[in-house]
């Protein structure tokens, strides 16, 4: 077990906050005329995902509060995406800052968990998303690739290769050589290709 995998099971909050970080700064070096760009999430354009995320970050916070996951929005329509994903991370670091939300048990879409786990599984979605975000504006070198590393185990661990699908909404893993990039790997794990391009 990795440093980094250590530190993901005792306290899971720094490489949140790593994440949440990394997809801050990719949304806030998004210029809004790229709302209509495609992503590789075939649901969401750039603008969509933006909005997604920007519920992302609530529900985070809704959730480690122990609140239902559903009374923060799946998507926030955002006329200013930075000062709006500001003001839902300030929202979820006040609750992140309580030790108590590593250990309360907490109700998330897919059953009841801890606190940490939940952050774990949050750890992947938005690495996932960040990279969705950076591959459709053309930024993918600037992403922390030892969060896609910690995010890959999380993934595999509560994602299984099959079955894919139904009430398991990913597709099956896309295939990837052995020497493929932290990024590649983790989103093949999630059905996504990761050779998408914007003009694919």
């Amino acid at each position: 077990m990795t440093t980094t995998e250590s530190a993901l099971r005792a306290d899971p909050r720094p490489l949140l906050a790593r994440v949440l970080d990394q997809t801050g700064a990719l949304i806030a070096d998004t210029d809004e005329s790229q709302s209509r760009l495609p992503t590789p999430c075939a649901e969401f354009d750039v603008g969509a995902l933006v909005g997604h995320l920007q519920g992302v970050v609530r529900r985070v916070g809704v959730v480690l509060e122990g609140r239902p996951f559903f009374e923060a929005p799946s998507h926030l329509d955002s006329t200013d995406w930075a000062a709006d994903w500001a003001d839902g991370r300030a929202g979820t670091d006040a609750v992140l800052a309580d030790d108590e939300s590593l250990t309360r048990a907490v109700t998330v879409p897919w059953g009841q968990v801890s606190g940490a786990a939940a952050i774990g599984s949050y750890v992947g979605e938005l690495a996932v998303h960040s990279w969705d975000l950076a591959a459709a504006t053309d930024r993918t070198d600037a992403l922390d690739s030892e969060l896609a590393v910690i995010a890959l185990a999380a993934y595999q661990q509560m994602l299984p290769e099959e079955p894919r699908g139904g009430q398991i909404p990913f597709a099956a893993p896309v295939p990837v050589p052995d020497d493929a990039d932290a990024y590649a790997r983790l989103v093949a794990w999630t059905g996504r290709d990761p050779h998408w391009t914007t003009a694919a």
